[in-house]
């Protein structure tokens, strides 16, 4: 099955949803590292909006981390913080007020190929799941990582 769209039953909402309630509940910290809840702020409706997200690398010059747009521009998130990238984010058990903001294209191309060489059945995967096609290669998630509106654009999550 191939999520090339995203979830749009109420079903499927709340299960991709769970994760949020793990964290609301005060137990972000049992996911590690490996997620981020991240708050931003609703574009149209000026409230807060939430998405848990996979942590694909660090910002090593911010000292934050790199998340990834499944669905490129179509993600509500990722429209979201294109207009207001003040967000809050929570990883583990630490919590962070800082900016989102997607990577420049080359960066983001070559940031998702390094994750894909990281966890290449994981990265193999969220492709899959999206509906895009890599031959696994490091120039498919190269071409892949720097389509900012159709492929999955790297998004900088730097704190202040």
């Amino acid at each position: 099955m191939t999520l090339s769209q995203p979830p749009r039953t109420a079903a499927r909402r709340a299960l991709y949803r769970a994760p949020i309630w793990i964290y609301r509940l005060g137990l972000g910290g049992l996911l590690g590292g490996r997620f981020v809840l991240l708050t931003h702020i609703g574009r149209g409706s000026g409230k807060p909006r939430q998405v848990v997200l996979e942590v694909v690398g660090r910002h090593e010059e911010s000292g934050g981390y790199l998340v990834a747009s499944g669905y490129g521009g179509r993600s509500q998130w990722f429209r979201n913080i294109r207009a207001e990238p003040r967000v809050r984010f929570q990883v583990g058990w630490r919590h962070y007020t800082g900016t989102a903001s997607p990577l420049p294209t080359a960066e983001s191309g070559h940031r998702l190929a390094e994750y894909a060489r990281r966890r290449p059945r994981t990265a193999a995967a969220l492709m899959r799941m999206v509906g895009q096609e890599v031959a696994g290669t490091d120039a498919g998630y190269q071409r892949v990582g720097a389509d900012r509106e159709h492929g999955v654009p790297i998004v900088a999550l730097r704190p202040q």
